[in-house]
């Protein structure tokens, strides 16, 4: 895999107080999100032709990171940037830490032969509980189904977890869009450490990103080597 960048962009001090305002709002439902969405996007939109080739997560509030296949542009000047080539060497069976912020789902088919509907895999898990016993199960929920949903990743492009993954911070976002109902989606933090298992496959998934929402600040998984 080449011809992958990873940046850090922070909001400068200096930058345009209306559209750091826009980010900061919290009293609009979805308005952080989609704020977001929209700034992170002004990286990349040299062209009204463009489509979406990269993945992002917001770190702290105005600050960013990044993977994409080329560099990000600063073209309004918001942006303090720090970009460097993201290629690694991996072989199998080494470690590495990781820290992912995802919309895990599991595909539900309704009917036999027909296409499965995506649902929210804490959602999925808590259908078959009572429902006024589902906020004392949701803790348990959230680990069992996060971390049930990590391995089916592993297998599917090339990593194993190792020991206890950590799963924490789900909350369900709602972004409103211009036409037709908003967007809803769940979100989990993830982190640990995972063995790399077949390098080629698994970087292929670190440039394209794991699971849905992916527009929204999910699906960037963030590695470091660990001993």
């Amino acid at each position: 895999m080449s011809g992958l960048w990873l940046s850090r962009a922070r909001l400068r001090r200096d930058a345009s107080l209306a559209s750091l305002a826009q980010l900061l709002v919290l009293d609009a439902v979805g308005a952080r999100p989609a704020a977001a969405h929209h700034l992170v996007w002004s990286l990349f939109a040299d062209g009204p032709e463009r489509r979406r080739d990269f993945l992002w997560r917001e770190e702290a509030p105005g600050q960013f990171m990044t993977l994409s296949r080329r560099p990000p542009v600063n073209i309004g000047g918001l942006f303090d940037l720090d970009s460097q080539p993201f290629a690694p060497l991996l072989a199998p069976g080494d470690r590495l830490g990781f820290t992912l912020r995802a919309n895990p789902v599991v595909a539900r088919a309704t009917t036999p032969g027909q296409r499965g509907k995506r649902h929210d895999v804490v959602m999925d898990m808590l259908r078959s509980v009572t429902p006024g016993q589902r906020a004392e199960a949701r803790p348990d929920a959230v680990v069992t189904a996060g971390r049930a949903w990590l391995v089916r990743q592993g297998a599917a492009h090339g990593f194993q977890p190792e020991g206890e993954i950590a799963v924490d911070g789900y909350d369900q976002v709602v972004v409103p869009r211009e036409t037709g109902a908003p967007a809803v989606f769940g979100v989990l933090d993830i982190g640990g450490v995972l063995t790399v298992q077949e390098p080629v496959g698994f970087l292929a998934a670190q440039a394209t990103g794991f699971g849905r929402a992916r527009a929204f600040g999910c699906g960037l998984m963030l590695i470091r080597r660990v001993r």
